[in-house]
């Protein structure tokens, strides 16, 4: 299973229970699967294709509904270019610093998936890992 890291310095040094999949925000007004795919092009620098499989939303302890799709595809990590964002670095400097949205990105197996993501994004590799062919 495909799993990205988040950058930038809160992250830097957390590994099992930070990584995520890739994802983003939309708008209501947005298809989630359209939003699903801007935001994977954004965050990991190519398009995802193939056909989507969607899992049911999982709501994270922030209240966050975070939707996903399955979809098989030959992602190499080594390709990520993600998009960056904008944070005042070190806090309380008034400097502005540059990050990537993603630092790094990695395929893993289920058990080691589940312990590399996001406590409130574990049942998704469950739903995902109940519809693949053992």
């Amino acid at each position: 299973m495909l799993l990205v890291h988040p950058g930038g310095p809160y992250w830097a040094n957390k590994d099992d229970g930070a990584w995520s999949i890739p994802k983003g925000e939309f708008l209501d007004v947005e298809d989630p699967l359209a939003a699903a795919r801007r935001e994977f092009e954004e965050e990991m620098g190519s398009a995802a294709a193939g056909e989507f499989i969607p899992l049911e939303p999982v709501k994270q302890a922030g209240g966050k509904t975070v939707f996903a799709w399955a979809v098989r595809s030959d992602f190499d990590p080594a390709t990520l270019r993600s998009n960056a964002f904008s944070l005042e670095w070190p806090p309380g400097s008034g400097r502005q610093r540059e990050f990537p949205e993603i630092d790094r990105a990695g395929w893993f197996d289920v058990e080691t998936a589940k312990q590399k993501i996001l406590k409130g994004q574990a049942p998704l590799i469950d739903q995902l890992n109940s519809r693949l062919p053992h």
